[in-house]
């Protein structure tokens, strides 16, 4: 059954403040220090909320995203913010070249919370996110790794029994699609979840990409249980025990999220 922070934007809002506030910003901090004047960038901005503490640091923002839906309610829950010029939201492709040209070489920090694992072809995608930065700039990643027990995204499923199974998202891909169908999903919802199926990116992909792209992992982090379940299922976050991220594979289907800086 789907939660209520997927049909509630508010309710969104405020938990990506709060997970932005107590972890996001935190983990960034540790090796890039946020200052009045830091420019920060985030892709797949949805309503805002992981900006506002950035913003409230004093930090200048611009967020984007293709859904202008989520845009328009970045601005509105952002109002006072955007009219002081603190942060920009705009709804457009990263790639187009009126945004390169704009934006080239502009920030100290590019934020992805919960957006890598939705975009194709992730090893250019990455290489195009470092024409954003600022010599010494680096980038945040927040994602679910694919073979965690909910890595295909299937809490979105509005059926209960189809939402809470583990780890049926890893079946063939025709099987997984005929099980949603089955369950009487809606075709909008399994088209979703067979989009994430093609590009969800587990820990050691990610690795070799970042290795790929000439970048290094400067921190990473991986929890047991993300922060965001305290307000999904009650759980308190817990970081992964150490010898668990030592084991290739293995970690992934046992690691529920894990938090990347890259430079």
């Amino acid at each position: 059954m789907a939660l209520k922070h997927h049909i509630d934007t508010k309710v969104r809002f405020d938990q990506q403040v709060d997970n932005s506030l107590s972890y996001v910003l935190p983990f960034i901090e540790k090796t890039k220090p946020l200052n009045a004047g830091t420019t920060v960038f985030e892709v797949g901005t949805a309503e805002g909320g992981v900006l506002l503490p950035f913003i409230e640091r004093g930090c200048h923002c611009v967020g984007v995203d293709l859904a202008e839906d989520r845009i328009e309610q970045a601005k509105l829950y952002l109002q006072k913010e955007v009219a002081a010029g603190k942060v920009e939201f705009i709804c457009q492709n990263i790639y187009d070249d009126s945004f390169v040209n704009r934006f080239k070489n502009s920030f100290d920090v590019i934020i992805l919370k919960d957006v890598i694992e939705h975009v194709p072809e992730q090893e250019q995608f990455i290489s195009h996110l470092k024409k954003f930065l600022k010599p010494g700039g680096q980038i945040f990643f927040g994602f679910p790794p694919w073979y965690m027990p909910f890595g295909g995204h299937q809490q979105l499923c509005r059926t209960k029994w189809t939402s809470v199974i583990p780890w049926y998202h890893i079946l063939p891909r025709g099987m997984y699609g005929g099980i949603l169908k089955m369950a009487g999903e809606h075709p909008l919802i399994i088209k979703e979840l067979l989009e994430i199926k093609d590009t969800g990116i587990t820990i050691e992909r990610f690795e070799r990409i970042v290795k790929r792209t000439g970048m290094k992992v400067l921190n990473k982090q991986h929890y047991l249980f993300n922060p965001i379940y305290k307000f999904k299922f009650g759980l308190k976050p817990r970081k992964q025990l150490a010898p668990f991220t030592w084991i290739p594979y293995f970690r992934d289907f046992v690691t529920t999220c894990v938090y990347y800086t890259i430079g």
